[in-house]
């Protein structure tokens, strides 16, 4: 027992002497510390702070000083706008999911080959993600416009009257999703490109002599083989479903009457634009656990892999 110790002992010496003849323990020590002081300052700290202030109801100005307790929460539980943007963002995961996905497979699977025409096409589709959500929020605007847009020139060209879609309570949310898929479909293809160029092409070609047809191809040979990207890029999809924001302030800034809200969007308009920090604090206590609760639930489901 003492000799099997000592054996344990030494070889753990020994394989702390490798590391810092290695300069792994040196790099541990020079490039943690400033990675840890730079997310403890723009992470931790700021979460900390908002779990405080969420406590009180304060503008931003001064110290806190008026503490309502869980108020706060009590006010956004019985808020219908909130109910509304907690509806939209679900709205959106399940679009993410369920259109802009398969779009972004199927897509994939007609340009992942090395070739030029394939290389432009990839370029055109992926060029909307590059492409600043401000920046495509304003254009779109444009797009959407019933007095100068492209929608009202083709209405004039078919004779009709001009439609406002960002001005309607039925249709202003449809077209944010529109643009949502739009803008992002293109990094989930370049996701399922990259895994698709993975797959061994001495499978396809057995499929192929075996008589396999395309689909069959596609249903049992390269899917099961990028699985792990799919799981990744559906992992983004349902994140970046719940911090939607830049894409829709420049299209409606939540409206007509709040319909097109989001949670985020929410947060921003109720909390910073009316100066109750308090108040958005709280909401971003809501955000963060549910993103929170999300991610761990989702790696504990999705992606434990083959682990017993």
């Amino acid at each position: 027992m003492a000799t099997a110790a000592a054996s344990r002992q030494l070889s753990a010496s020994e394989r702390l002497r490798r590391s810092i003849g290695n300069g792994r323990v040196s790099a541990v020590l020079i490039l943690l510390p400033p990675a840890l002081i730079l997310f403890t300052l723009f992470v931790i700290l700021p979460l900390g702070e908002s779990g405080y202030y969420s406590f009180f109801s304060w503008n931003g100005y001064g110290a806190p000083s008026d503490f309502v307790g869980l108020e706060n929460y009590q006010r956004i539980a019985g808020h219908s706008i909130f109910h509304k943007a907690i509806g939209n963002t679900i709205k959106i995961v399940v679009i993410s999911l369920v259109i802009q996905m398969p779009l972004a497979m199927v897509m994939a699977l007609l340009i992942y080959r090395k070739t030029p025409s394939n290389a432009l096409f990839r370029l055109i589709f992926f060029l909307p993600y590059i492409l600043a959500e401000v920046a495509a929020g304003l254009i779109w605007s444009f797009v959407f416009d019933g007095n100068y847009g492209v929608s009202s020139s083709i209405a004039r060209s078919l004779g009709v009257e001009s439609f406002f879609i960002l001005a309607d309570r039925d249709w202003a949310f449809v077209a944010v999703m529109t643009v949502i898929v739009w803008k992002y479909f293109g990094f989930h293809m370049m996701i399922y490109i990259a895994a698709l160029q993975s797959v061994p092409e001495d499978l396809i070609e057995a499929g192929r002599i075996e008589g396999a047809k395309r689909l069959q191809i596609v249903r049992y040979v390269q899917l099961p083989h990028i699985k792990p990207a799919i799981i990744v890029s559906a992992f983004f999809a349902i994140i970046g479903a719940l911090q939607v924001f830049d894409v829709i302030i420049p299209l409606t800034n939540g409206g007509p009457s709040n319909q097109t809200h989001t949670i985020v969007t929410y947060l921003y308009t109720y909390g910073l634009t009316r100066l109750n920090i308090g108040f958005g604090s709280a909401v971003g206590v809501i955000l963060f656990i549910a993103a929170i609760t999300v991610a761990v639930f989702y790696q504990r489901v999705f992606m434990k892999g083959d682990k017993p």
